[in-house]
């Protein structure tokens, strides 16, 4: 395929959807617990149904997209989102909640099976590490918009719904007692204008090498003989697992440990998490292009576990700096996973991509062992536990061997390639 920079603009902008609707947990965990009644195990069972979508159709949705292409995966996924949403909009209840939110991440995970071979290719193989910084600077953009999204909702659903007839009849349709439902409403309107989008575009004829394309599981199995396969793999876990792990605790850990208003500190608190994500994103971009990846994933990740150290241990004004530092210096981990991961390897790159977005279900599996951690020793003990999935993150800078180092300006190719 011809490098394509509409594919590259429409991915970025799935990117941003996907932040969106998926980076609202954090902000919402109080409220959750608060509306329906739960303890910090129960409550942790949300964000495991959506990530654990993630281990259901990862795999199965790089077959499909062989069978049915991008463009015909990209909407199904949106109608799936659209459901999903709808489905809690309309039953806000716990039950409803787990099932919808386990629907909203099959659709997510569709669309991240398509993104990023896609991005890797219409990109260039060579820029695919900047590319995915860059789609990552767009994640952090929208996941700091959704938490002030939220706050500011929830605000007007309680004030101002005399004067504006949008709203009166919003507040018709959502319960009360749980003005956040009405976050779903518009998580059901972005995804119907996300389908219309990409049915009136016109998408170019794509062309997967071989390499790139989703093969048979036994492809997969023989991929997952590999030990770098499996190393990236747990890689995976374990980055998502951070990012939601602190993502997903920081507005009820200034609650519990600081007594913090959720709906106005602690959202505020997870935008600028996600928001310094952002501007770490611009410095990792920057910083692609001069150093070896490698050096950057090991010098980010160890200031962010000392970032997590300071917040967790710190005062309240300490925690409020630190934690969204975490996401400052976390900004560059996910694309410098992924692009060490396929550049690791000669063939298979679709397949590949499938068992690593697979590995997104760590957003599924540690923010509920922070839980149950949280429920029985409490919570600051609890998130210690992302000391161990950041400490895996920080040993990648010195086992990984890719084929291919990511793209540096010329004064620093004799280094990159001393490296190497």
């Amino acid at each position: 395929m011809k490098r394509s920079p509409y594919i590259v603009f429409l991915i970025l902008l799935t990117f941003f959807v996907i932040s969106f609707l998926t980076n609202i947990m954090g902000p919402l965990i109080p409220d959750l617990i608060k509306g329906f009644s739960l303890s910090l195990t129960l409550v942790a069972f949300l964000p495991f149904a959506f990530f654990i979508a993630y281990g259901v159709m990862s795999i199965p949705s790089g077959m499909m997209i062989e069978k049915y292409k991008e463009k015909k995966v990209m909407i199904t996924a949106f109608a799936v989102a659209f459901l999903g949403s709808l489905i809690l909009a309309l039953f806000p209840n716990y039950l409803s909640a787990v099932g919808s939110l386990f629907i909203i991440g099959c659709g997510m995970a569709m669309l991240q099976v398509v993104i990023n071979p896609l991005l890797r290719t219409s990109g260039g193989e060579e820029n695919f590490a900047f590319y995915s910084v860059l789609a990552q600077l767009i994640f952090g953009f929208a996941s700091f918009l959704s938490p002030l999204v939220y706050s500011k909702l929830v605000f007007a659903m309680g004030h101002d719904t005399k004067d504006n007839g949008l709203l009166t009849y919003l507040y018709t349709l959502v319960p009360p007692q749980l003005p956040w439902i009405s976050l779903y409403f518009l998580f059901v309107v972005i995804c119907f204008f996300m389908i219309l989008i990409i049915a009136v575009s016109k998408f170019p004829a794509v062309e997967l090498k071989q390499d790139e394309k989703a093969g048979a599981l036994a492809t997969h199995i023989t991929l997952l003989k590999n030990k770098q396969v499996v190393l990236y793999f747990i890689a995976m876990i374990c980055y998502v697992g951070s990012e939601q792990g602190v993502a997903n605790w920081i507005s009820q850990f200034l609650l519990s440990y600081h007594g913090l208003d959720p709906q106005k500190i602690g959202a505020e608190t997870v935008a600028y998490f996600w928001g310094l994500m952002t501007a770490g994103g611009v410095l990792g971009l920057l910083l692609l292009k001069i150093m070896d990846s490698r050096i950057v994933l090991i010098t980010f990740t160890g200031l962010a576990i000392i970032s997590l150290l300071v917040a967790l241990f710190g005062t309240s004004s300490m925690a409020l700096i630190a934690f969204p530092m975490v996401g400052f210096f976390a900004s560059v981990i996910y694309p410098i996973i992924f692009s060490l991961a396929l550049n690791s390897v000669s063939e298979h790159h679709g397949s590949f991509s499938g068992i690593m977005v697979t590995g997104i279900i760590g957003g599924a599996i540690v923010p509920l062992i922070v839980g149950w951690l949280g429920d029985n020793y409490g919570l600051r003990l609890g998130m210690c536990f992302l000391f161990l999935t950041l400490g895996f993150i920080f040993s990648i800078g010195f086992w990984a061997k890719p084929i291919i180092t990511n793209k540096t300006i010329s004064l620093f190719k004799k280094k990159e390639s001393d490296i190497a």
